[in-house]
């Protein structure tokens, strides 16, 4: 029971299916690397804190409304269909109720690792001609969070710190933020959707910490 309540609340949308990739870097072409604002990256953080706060408030249906739109057809593929998706997470949540789960809350906590995915092209005006040049076109940010919930077993409440992250996913220049969940994802699934994704990258802890309640008292 509690390996199963380790696992954020609304991912238990576990994905699997075809790859679905975006554009990778041609090998013969050379991408100028670019480093996000602060101002983008506090956009994505406040991205993550926002979408925390819907799904404590039990909101869950924001997790699909705002994950990144190629996961989540993954996602559909592997469940049969966005119904028996929004199935499962009604189900999902009955669940938790049921096993006396109660999420306290959600929210960023730790460096956030910035990367440029998506290749693309644009046109500019350079001496009077037009010059076409490579770029990436959307970042993607790592975002660590830490979710704590309490439930009850065997007449103890016990609470849990459980650290997570979100993967934040935006078009430059619009801080539109998509994501994909960080208990269900890994590098190589990062990688097969944007194929310059580095496979070196340590993704943040998925580590949990449990604390007995009543001892305390």
């Amino acid at each position: 029971m509690l390996r199963s309540m380790l696992i954020s609340p609304w991912i238990l949308l576990f994905v699997a299916g075809a790859a679905l990739a975006e554009p990778g870097v041609p090998a013969d072409e050379t991408l100028k690397v670019e480093m996000p604002t602060s101002d983008v990256v506090e956009s994505a953080r406040a991205a993550v804190a926002k979408l925390g706060t819907e799904v404590v408030a039990g909101r869950y249906g924001i997790a699909l409304e705002r994950m990144y739109p190629k996961w989540k057809e993954r996602l559909a593929q592997s469940q049969g269909g966005m119904d028996k998706v929004n199935e499962g997470l009604a189900k999902a949540a009955v669940q938790m109720q049921q096993n006396g789960v109660t999420l306290l809350s959600s929210k960023p906590q730790g460096a956030v690792q910035a990367f440029e995915v998506s290749a693309g092209k644009k046109v500019e005006n350079i001496g009077g001609k037009p010059v076409e040049s490579l770029i990436y076109t959307k970042w993607l940010l790592l975002v660590p969070t830490v979710t704590q919930f309490k439930f009850i077993q065997q007449g103890k409440t016990f609470t849990v710190d459980k650290n997570g992250f979100q993967v934040a996913i935006s078009d430059k220049g619009r801080n539109d933020w998509t994501f994909i969940d960080g208990s269900t994802v890994t590098v190589n699934d990062l990688r097969s959707l944007f194929p310059n994704f580095p496979a070196d990258t340590k993704l943040p802890s998925l580590e949990a910490k449990t604390l007995d309640t009543d001892a305390k008292h």
